[in-house]
């Protein structure tokens, strides 16, 4: 690897290496490294890194039930991590949680910033979703009844999926039964901000680019979670969209966790965490009422 090089340029080199390893940590990749070596590997079948498409990035895991219910609903879970950070392997524990419950469970990557930028990462979404249903048959899964989950920016993502300036063609669109958007951020002005700005082309406006400002009306359940103590997304986001959602006639229903911050809410959907926070249970209230437990 370093052949012919000279030691200050290794040096260098190592350093280099090093301070980018350093950029991309987050504290919370321990948290969920962590969680996921006490996660039991009992209730599901995984087939993982399946490609969606051609690109390093394009690829998911499925995690499909040992115990389905018997409409086989399908959670598709997007993570968040600022469009910047964050990898599908690091929520084996919010996979197990929902396996356990009769639900199979896919987690997706996407191209993330600053060299990918709006709407690079929905387009992998829908991708994604397109993919799951052609090949439903295959993958041993149903496209019938699926839930789509988001934290943080992953919400944006999967908000954007269904509006969003860019009329997608979405297969499996009329097979949508609810959309769980947790701590997410769906109407704000990017400019300026130093987690959003690299995602975004600031040249664009807001306006142009949130999913507040595309709603349509459809039968889907909407369920926004919001975090007691985030101090990273405003609560207006939750708010705004649950209003506009409202507007047009859509379901749509908010709900603060307690005790949550902005990171911590998703770590309390692993069934390590999940008896002592409201947070599963209010999604599994919401998403009985559409798939009853067998």
């Amino acid at each position: 690897m370093f052949r012919n090089t000279q030691p200050h340029e290794i040096l260098q080199r190592i350093i280099s290496q090093s301070k980018q390893k350093l950029a991309d940590f987050r504290f919370y990749d321990i948290a969920s490294q962590t969680l996921n070596r006490c996660t039991s590997r009992k209730s599901f079948e995984l087939n993982s890194h399946v490609a969606y498409g051609l690109k390093a990035r394009q690829r998911l895991d499925v995690y499909r039930s040992k115990s389905p219910r018997s409409s086989r609903p399908l959670v598709v879970f997007v993570h968040g991590g600022s469009w910047a950070h964050g990898s599908k392997e690091d929520y084996v524990f919010l996979a197990e949680s929902f396996t356990k419950e009769g639900f199979d469970v896919v987690i997706l990557n996407y191209h993330l910033a600053p060299e990918y930028i709006f709407p690079s990462y929905i387009d992998d979404l829908i991708l994604a979703l397109n993919y799951l249903h052609e090949q439903q048959t295959d993958l041993k899964i149903s496209t019938n009844n699926l839930v789509l989950i988001g934290h943080s920016a992953g919400s944006f993502n999967v908000m954007s999926a269904l509006y969003s300036p860019q009329p997608y063609d979405l297969a499996c669109r009329s097979g949508i039964r609810a959309v769980v958007g947790i701590a997410g951020p769906y109407h704000f002005d990017y400019k300026g901000d130093q987690y959003a700005e690299p995602a975004f082309n600031i040249q664009v406006p807001y306006q142009e680019v949130m999913p507040y400002y595309f709603v349509e009306p459809n039968s889907i359940r909407h369920i926004l979670l919001l975090a007691e103590a985030d101090n990273l997304v405003g609560d207006y986001n939750t708010y705004d969209m649950h209003r506009r959602l409202n507007e047009v006639g859509n379901h749509s229903e908010v709900f603060v966790i307690p005790r949550t911050g902005h990171i911590t809410i998703i770590a309390t959907l692993s069934s390590w965490f999940s008896r002592y926070f409201q947070t599963k249970a209010v999604i599994l209230k919401q998403l009985n009422q559409l798939f009853p437990p067998n």
